[in-house]
């Protein structure tokens, strides 16, 4: 899924994202950024997520993160 960040404490770890399918709201789950190269969020940022067992997010992608390894060469 795809959604944007509506608040982040970054103390706590808690937050808010706005799907853009439907605009719900959807809770962070505790360990949503665990996995990921980012340890903060900021409102209005653009994610790619998950959504866990309980409906809150979860393995948070932001941006090119996925692209970030070696690119693979053809010879």
């Amino acid at each position: 899924m795809q959604g944007v960040v509506r608040s982040f404490d970054p103390i706590r770890a808690e937050g808010i994202v706005v799907s853009d399918q439907d605009r719900k709201e959807f809770i962070l789950a505790s360990d949503a950024l665990e996995g990921s190269v980012f340890r903060n969020l900021r409102q209005g940022q653009r994610i790619n997520f998950e959504l866990d067992g309980d409906g809150n997010v979860t393995q948070i992608r932001i941006g090119s993160e996925a692209d970030m390894g070696m690119p693979s060469v053809e010879i």
